[in-house]
Order: structure tokens, then C-alpha cells, then sequence
């Protein structure tokens, strides 16, 4: 399936049943926001919906900002649906993507944050990973690309990769050897990684990670059925590292892997998660 072109923009034919739902859970950044959806514009071959949740207070919202207004409706007259959400007051991160979970339906959901850029070809490639080594996740780990000059092969020595892309369960703890694969994403890693490893237009290699943030796409029943963020109200609402708690729980029973080469940009934006005093991968499966 590929999205409506410009001289059918003006037609009123459904499009497909969506088979990823793209979850964003937003808060301040318009500007951003705005990439971040034209990053999905440029998508092909899956069909998808957007669903974002916006948690910016007072006015305007972020949807009021003629930049994100224009993809939303791109993105309308492509045959993508979007489903603009408010949702306050502010509870945390995994209340956030806890929330965006509930009104997900599609097979599979990918939680994007709102400061990634994808690549155009990203979503279908992971979604074809995801279905082929039938795993938990597989997640794009995003790169800042003011890197590139920056190479740190010391970094990179912990990359594995899965053989055959086929993906097994792990567990993965602070004190395991496995967590030591975390600077894997640091800096532009991926992009120099993917260029040693030669991998060719369209094809991809799985390999091994501690977990991954920002773009990740997952088995939308087996992120459910590991309890997805429910642990939400056992969070202050000033807290990080929930998305680590929910992959570290699907991957001990259905697995989880990285994708290369990663078409996920970071915008390299001012994080908004300002307090990370709380780790909520450390209070939800403790030591």
C-alpha cells in the first residue's frame, strides 16, 4: 500500500485498515511536533494511523500551530486518519503512554517521541522485521547526526547481532553483562556501525540492545499482555526510564531488538523531561 499521491488528495476514498498505530505523546516543541509528523508523510508501503496526545497547558496547544496544522492534514488527505488528543492534567510519562495504549487497535503500535525524524522507508522496514523474527519490539534508536564526525568504535564493541534476525527472549538488569550494551546509541554509533556493516538499500540487520528509546515499535498484544504501563500509578509524576520497564518486560518473554541501520534522527531539542530523580524501571522491577 502506498499512501494517496497529490492528484488524488481530493478524493474521499477510505484508505487501508491501518496496521501500525503511531503513538506520540507530546508536550510543548511545535516546531518539532511538525517534523516529526512530516517524517511520517514521507512513509510508504504500511499502511498507518497517528494518534497524538498533547499535554501542553494553557493556549495555544500545539495543535493550533499552522507548521503542525498543515501535516495533520497532509497526512489526512494521504489517507493516513490522525486523532488529535488533549489529555491532562500532567501524571507522568508512563500515565502518558499508558494512556495513548488504550486507544491504540491496530497489530502493531509504534510510540514515537515528538522530537524524531524518520527516514523515509523506516516504518515499513521495521514493521517487516517485526513480523519476520516475531519478537516483542524492535526499535530504531535514534542518532544525532551532529555527530557524525564524531566515530567511537570503543562504544560500539558490545553490538551483536542476532543471527538469522531471529530474536529471543532475554533479561535485562543493571547488574547483568547485557546492560552494558547501553552506549550503543550513544552520539551518531548506528550510523557509523550500519556503514562497517555494509548493509544494503532496504535490508536490515537485528541485533542485540539493552533497550531503546524514542522510536520503538512493538506487538501491540504482547506489549499488552506484559502489563504495557500500567504501573503508571506507582510513579510520582516526575520520573524516567518507564519506557525501559515496559521493554524489559516483553522482552524477558517474547524479546526485543534494535534495527540497523536506524532511520530515527534525533532533533537534538532540549529535553523536556527535566527531573529524572525516579527510575521507574528501578522502583517496577526493583533489584
Amino acid at each position: 500500500m502506498t499512501s494517496r499521491w497529490s492528484g488524488e488528495w481530493a478524493l474521499e476514498s477510505p484508505g487501508d485498515e491501518p496496521l501500525i498505530d503511531v503513538l506520540i505523546p507530546s508536550f510543548g516543541r511545535p516546531a518539532e511536533l511538525a517534523v516529526t509528523l512530516s517524517g511520517l508523510a514521507a512513509q510508504e508501503s504500511v499502511p498507518f494511523r497517528v494518534v497524538v496526545s498533547d499535554q501542553t497547558e494553557g493556549e495555544p496547544t500545539s495543535f493550533s500551530q499552522p507548521a503542525v496544522r498543515a501535516m495533520v492534514r497532509v497526512l489526512e488527505a494521504q489517507g493516513r486518519p490522525v486523532q488529535l488528543e488533549r489529555h491532562l492534567p500532567r501524571r507522568g510519562l508512563a500515565e502518558h503512554r499508558n494512556y495513548l495504549l488504550s486507544l491504540a487497535r491496530a497489530p502493531q503500535v509504534l510510540f514515537l517521541d515528538n522530537d524524531v525524524w524518520l527516514e523515509p522507508g523506516s516504518l515499513d522496514r521495521m514493521s517487516r522485521a517485526l513480523r519476520t523474527a516475531h519478537c516483542g519490539f524492535v526499535g530504531s534508536a535514534v542518532q544525532g547526526l551532529s555527530y557524525l564526525g564524531d566515530h567511537r568504535p570503543h562504544e560500539r564493541t558490545e553490538l551483536e547481532l542476532w543471527p538469522g534476525n531471529q530474536v529471543l527472549p532475554e533479561r535485562i538488569r543493571p547488574d547483568t553483562r547485557e546492560f552494558d550494551r547501553w552506549p550503543l546509541h550513544n552520539a551518531a554509533n548506528l550510523a557509523h556501525a550500519a556503514a562497517e556493516l555494509g548493509v544494503p538499500p532496504g535490508g536490515y540487520q537485528l541485533y542485540r540492545v539493552a533497550w531503546v528509546g524514542g522510536c520503538v515499535l512493538f506487538d501491540r498484544l504482547a506489549l499488552v499482555e506484559t502489563g504495557g504501563f500500567d504501573f503508571w500509578d506507582r510513579l510520582p509524576p516526575d520520573h524516567a526510564g518507564e519506557d525501559m520497564a515496559a521493554q524489559w518486560r516483553v522482552m524477558e518473554r517474547y524479546g526485543g531488538a534494535g534495527i540497523l541501520p536506524s532511520g530515527a534522527v534525533h532533533l537534538e531539542a532540549p529535553t523536556t523531561v527535566v527531573n529524572r530523580d525516579t527510575d521507574a524501571a528501578h522502583v517496577i522491577l526493583g533489584q
